[in-house]
């Protein structure tokens, strides 16, 4: 499974846009331009490059893909799943004027050039143990399907590889565990608790409480890797 490509596809692609919704492409570069103070109408003009003219107010799939190109940032950068949690966005691959205006004023972006010098800051939020908490948890929400109130699993497989894939060394394991389970979907009490046993067991599996209060598929997951490792006590 290419996760990069997943991604990417669920940021710039998940919804089908019109063959005749046409995004306005007269994009300028004076958006380029040298920093100066935030200027709310300037960061209107700036969103309705990517907007189309049959919704002004709303940056669909297209749109977030020829904002990513400018940025110069690829779809599955980490990077814009910060920016997105910072606007408050409520659906993959579209952007609303209110959530653009919520994210680009508490950054004071006005310019691609003002959001470009910031995207060294939007990665340093990660390493912050409570906003990752809080960009992981939004995840969830941000990339499940609005009419379901639990994300499938490949979709969450992408979803945490993105967020786990450089600090999780269990992660492949854990995918693995899900291609034989049972499980097509995960609920936000598992997804949350992922990210919980991440960070408090141990990659030997030895600090694993049996009477812990995980969630089941936990629980499975720890059996199976012992079994796979030949380490299992079953009696």
């Amino acid at each position: 499974m290419d996760l990069g490509e997943d991604v990417s596809s669920m940021f710039g692609k998940r919804s089908k846009t019109s063959s005749n919704s046409t995004v306005n492409r007269s994009r300028t570069k004076g958006m380029e331009e040298a920093p100066t103070s935030f200027n709310q109408k300037k960061c209107t003009a700036w969103f309705r490059q990517y907007s189309t003219p049959s919704n002004t107010d709303t940056i669909g799939p297209e749109g977030v893909e020829m904002f990513c190109r400018d940025l110069n940032v690829e779809p599955e950068n980490i990077a814009l799943l910060v920016l997105s949690w910072k606007m408050g966005a409520k659906q993959m691959g579209f952007f609303t004027l209110q959530e653009w205006l919520l994210g680009l004023t508490d950054l004071q972006c006005d310019s691609l050039a003002k959001l470009q010098g910031k995207l060294n800051y939007l990665h340093s939020l990660l390493l912050d143990s409570s906003h990752f908490k809080s960009i992981y948890r939004y995840a969830f929400d941000f990339s499940k399907d609005k009419d379901q109130r639990s994300l499938d699993v490949e979709t969450a497989k992408a979803m945490l590889g993105l967020l786990l894939g450089r600090q999780w060394s269990l992660l492949n394991s854990f995918f693995q565990f899900l291609d034989q389970s049972r499980y097509r979907v995960l609920n936000k009490d598992q997804w949350c608790n992922v990210l919980e046993f991440s960070r408090a067991v141990d990659v030997d599996l030895k600090n694993y409480d049996v009477d812990g209060a995980w969630p089941v598929m936990l629980d499975e997951f720890v059996e199976w890797l012992k079994v796979t490792r030949g380490e299992s006590n079953i009696q």
